[in-house]
């Protein structure tokens, strides 16, 4: 895999995992601005190779009173002066063919959701803006079907597809993670385990999605060990009052300890 396709991207040859990292939403330029310049400063440290994660706009919500962002432009400027201000290349999510286009403008890797992933139309409009693609497994697919959606987008000319495991569904209200599958999909491409929304607690009945972040180092860890090639997660220095998926954020303040953990075991595994 080569990270150097990404503007900007950074200790590209310390054998590490990378770090899509950031809040769930872009709630405002000074709480982006925050969070960006306390992750870069750990990932600097760590020598993790780190992209700026923030969703634009949140279209996928259990309730139409739940926020889905501060308006689009705006969002999407505020994570060009993420990149401008910490000279870090950023990710975000798109919902719509049009967004694609929109989004390509500002950043430098577009996200299709797990529920948009088998969305043929939304995939091929990401390809076709030449950016790095990065396809979120839905929660009701196998690993082995993941294959068709990186097929698209190379089908489309773009040689530059990821896959995020984001967990699968287990129950109603529940989601696992099959580590078996991170081998598996890595047939196909470079792999990130997401290790928040792999936590969340879905179709809660109050509308709002709950979580277990308390379990995202033993997830991570678990990723790690089995030799994801990424890992994504998002943080907030508020989590209980996140505007969107507080409920399975990380804590910010916990962050470098975190990292620390997991990049001593890569370096335990890269031994082997």
């Amino acid at each position: 895999m080569n990270l150097n396709l990404i503007p900007k991207i950074k200790h590209t040859d310390s054998n590490n995992f990378f770090l899509l990292a950031g809040p769930c939403a872009i709630e405002g330029e000074e709480m982006a601005m925050k969070i960006a310049e306390h992750i870069l400063k750990v990932t600097d440290k760590l020598e993790i190779p780190f992209i700026f994660k923030g969703s634009f706009k949140k279209a996928n919500r259990s309730r139409i009173d739940s926020f889905t962002g501060i308006g689009d432009e705006k969002a999407l400027k505020i994570l060009r002066k993420v990149s401008e201000t910490f000279n870090v290349p950023t990710v975000t999510d798109i919902h719509t063919n049009e967004d694609a286009i929109k989004a390509a403008e500002y950043v430098d890797v577009l996200q299709i959701p797990a529920f948009l992933v088998r969305q043929t139309d939304l995939v091929v409009a990401a390809a076709n803006t030449g950016k790095v693609v990065n396809l979120k497994k839905g929660q009701f697919m196998s690993p082995s079907a993941m294959k068709h959606a990186v097929q698209k987008v190379k089908d489309s000319g773009n040689e530059k597809a990821w896959i995020t495991d984001r967990g699968t569904m287990f129950g109603y209200q529940d989601m696992i993670v099959d580590f078996r599958g991170i081998p598996e999909m890595q047939q196909y491409a470079p792999v990130i385990l997401d290790v928040t929304h792999s936590l969340q607690q879905p179709n809660q009945t109050s509308g709002v999605t709950g979580g277990r972040p308390d379990m995202i180092e033993t997830i991570a860890r678990a990723g790690i060990a089995v030799g994801a090639d990424g890992l994504f997660l998002e943080t907030h220095f508020d989590p209980a009052n996140a505007k969107s998926d507080g409920a399975n954020m990380l804590d910010l303040k916990y962050l470098e300890g975190l990292l620390s953990n997991l990049v001593a075991i890569r370096k335990t595994i890269n031994k082997l």
